[in-house]
This record gives C-alpha cells, structure tokens and sequence, in this order.
C-alpha cells in the first residue's frame, strides 16, 4: 500500500483544506495510507547564511522523501497560494530538495466560487522551480467551492457527485505513482541539478 503525506497547505486553525485532507484519508484508507502533516508551526522563512534549517522542517523533509507521494490542498489568497505554504516550499527547497520527482496531487477548497483554482495553478508553477521540480499530476484539479457548506456533521462530504470525481483523481494519482517509480532514471542527475542551482549565477 502506498504512503501519501497529505500537506495542508496553510496555517489556519480553522480550514476547510483540512477537512478536506482529513476526508481523503478516511475515505481511501483502504487504497493507500495517508499521513496529514501541517506547516502552522513552521518559523517563517529566513535564509539563514549557514543554510541549516530548523529541525520541524528537516523531520518534515524526511516524511515527504520517505512518502509515495503528496497530496497538498491550498486555499487561495489573492490569486494565489498563502504566504505560509510559499515559505514551508521555500525551506524545502533551501539545501534539502524532498520534492525533486515525487508525485504531487494538487487540492483546494475556498470559501467562494473558484475552488482555488488560481492558487492551484500558482502551486504547480512553485513546484516546478528549479529546486523542487516534484512531477506534478497533469490536467487535474480538484476545486471544491463553497467549502463551508461542503461538509456533512461528520465531514463527509455532501455532494455524492463531488466524492466521484475525487475517487477518480485518486485512482489516477496511485496509477501516475506507479508511472514515476519507473521514471527513475534521471533521478540523481535531477536532484543533482537542485543541488547546484543558484539563482545569484543564473
């Protein structure tokens, strides 16, 4: 059975991107098992000039290279994702690179009509950056709109329309991990490439 992180990608007490995570793992617990990990206790990003970063961020490094893949659910805040989740990709990317050609499926839930949609395809342009370059599952998203009014008592969600096509995306997420454990051979070279990069001598 697959391990999956499942990152939520903001550091709100309250959000729906968590309960939407915290759905995912109890309706596919029979298909893979799915870890939820927050970023709400992580410092802000600093680049500290002796690159060691903090230990909450090492040990969430170390889950996330350990992991089959990694489901992240970001929220939308002007067009984009929140300040918190830039800077949680920023130390994971600041001389540890866990997300160098690990399987990303992307998720949001918003308040309104959009369902993220902006902030999702800003993740996957983030998640494309030389120093993190994860293998984004292509042509999907999973927008969930009104998220307030989403979720049942018992966080389930209510549309039995939505949970299919979540179900079908999940599918697709296990078959296009099994598609990149094959993908391997330019694995070294790429988290090499990571590695050495330096924006200052670009």
């Amino acid at each position: 059975m697959n391990k999956l992180i499942g990152l939520v990608g903001t550091n709100s007490d309250h959000s729906t991107n968590r309960m939407l995570l915290q759905f995912i793992q109890k309706h596919f617990a029979g298909k893979a098992e799915i870890e939820i990990v927050e970023i709400k206790d992580l410092p802000i990003f600093n680049k500290p000039a002796d690159m060691q970063v903090p230990a909450e961020v090492k040990a969430l490094a170390d889950k996330i290279e350990a992991a089959d893949g990694v489901i992240i659910s970001t929220p939308e805040y002007d067009h984009a994702v929140p300040a918190s989740l830039m800077s949680a990709l920023s130390w994971l990317s600041y001389g540890i690179y866990p997300f160098v050609d690990k399987p990303v499926m992307i998720t949001g839930a918003s308040y309104g009509t959009l369902g993220s949609s902006r902030a999702q395809a800003h993740l996957r342009q983030i998640l494309d950056a030389p120093e993190l370059k994860a293998r984004i599952m292509p042509s999907s998203e999973f927008l969930l709109s009104n998220s307030l009014q989403a979720f049942d008592e018992d966080n389930n969600l209510k549309s039995q329309d939505r949970v299919k096509e979540l179900e079908g995306l999940f599918e697709d997420f296990l078959l296009f991990i099994d598609i990149m454990k094959q993908l391997t051979h330019t694995h070294a070279m790429n988290k090499k490439a990571a590695e050495n990069f330096s924006w200052e001598n670009n």
